[in-house]
């Protein structure tokens, strides 16, 4: 065991705080990596609060994890000391599920091991996430990262960048389709990046104008305020494809009804309250309201494959550690343009 040094949260609520930890010693499949930066993640104050109800105490949040590898078990083959590597949301998954591996949707099957605010599979030992400095995981579960792409620009490529990716790819974002980003936040400006960076024709839908520049500048054709009344009547049966990004309560029926006939909205940011919705938001037009979490391990080194190739990074504020938790006050107020990234040197 090797004693680690991060930030945690004690209990729900409560503020971060300087935490010592043990990590295992590693298993012959196992890769070392000493963390240089971590993304701050929407998530992560959701499982510090328990706004979900399944978080473990205490808690070391942080999964855009961005490092390089400092060891490697004698029976790694894909990774080599000093490579830069990335660890998502996940360390582990159900290896018996025959669909997980065929179907490369390990994402949405039981046994999914959360990077922090977990078990250590068969056992009783939380999993401690990327607020530290450094971190012990499988092979089949680190990604390799592009060396064209800067350590900390691309670390929430891990969560933020193949959330929004993956959802783009399986509804055919592309040439000829009209895709919607709604909130320009953490999530919302990667996916305006991915989304242009494929080909699709993107329009923004943010609460107000205050970051219209922003937006054209990263890709997006459209730039609308939801503030807006006249917002809704404009741009009624347009979309192909909306990604809502917002994590609080919104009025999803609204929104569906600027989606085309056949249109599909998807939610990946998760409000933490239950909503309703009026069956002839969907019906009239055969829409479809869907939801999509990450991607698979697959997916999201093609993701970061794409990013290199396409030179995709997240526009970042550096923060050291010591700031955390007025970073997360910040984020109350979505006041980051785009993402607040801790630089691991400061821990």
């Amino acid at each position: 065991m090797a004693t680690a040094k991060g930030y945690a949260a004690p209990a729900a609520g409560a503020p971060l705080a300087p935490f010592s930890f043990e990590r295992r010693d590693p298993n012959p499949d196992d890769v070392v990596i000493s963390i240089k930066y971590c993304g701050v993640c929407h998530s992560d104050i959701h499982m510090v609060d328990n706004g979900w109800g399944q978080s473990v105490y205490p808690i070391v949040p942080g999964h855009e994890i961005a490092g390089v590898v400092t060891a490697v078990g004698a029976n790694v083959t894909k990774f080599k000391e000093g490579d830069p590597v990335g660890v998502g949301c996940f360390v582990d998954s159900c290896v018996t599920c025959k669909a997980a591996r065929d179907l490369d949707r390990e994402q949405y099957q039981p046994g999914l091991v959360l990077t922090y605010s977990g078990f250590e599979p068969g056992s009783d030992t939380p999993t401690y996430g990327g607020y530290s400095d450094h971190i012990v995981v499988k092979e089949d579960y680190v990604l390799s990262i592009p060396g064209n792409l800067a350590l900390d620009a691309a670390a929430p490529l891990l969560c933020a960048g193949i959330t929004l990716y993956s959802p783009l790819r399986h509804w055919n974002a592309g040439p000829g389709k009209k895709v919607a980003i709604l909130g320009m936040g953490g999530l919302g400006h990667m996916g305006v990046k991915l989304a242009h960076a494929m080909g699709a024709e993107v329009t923004v839908l943010s609460q107000t104008l205050s970051k219209q520049a922003d937006g054209l500048k990263l890709g997006a054709s459209h730039y609308y305020a939801t503030n807006d009344p006249k917002t809704f009547e404009t741009l009624a049966d347009t979309f192909d494809l909306i990604i809502c990004t917002v994590s609080a309560p919104l009025d999803w029926g609204a929104y569906l009804g600027l989606l085309k006939v056949d249109g599909t909205m998807v939610l990946v940011g998760a409000p933490e309250e239950p909503a309703t919705l009026n069956a002839f938001a969907l019906i009239p037009g055969r829409r479809t309201l869907a939801g999509s979490m990450i991607g698979s391990i697959k997916e999201t080194q093609e993701m970061l494959d794409f990013c290199g190739e396409k030179n995709i990074v997240a526009d970042i504020e550096v923060i050291a550690i010591d700031k955390i938790n007025e970073a997360y006050k910040r984020m109350h107020k979505s006041d980051v343009r785009y993402r607040f990234v801790i630089d691991m040197a400061t821990l």
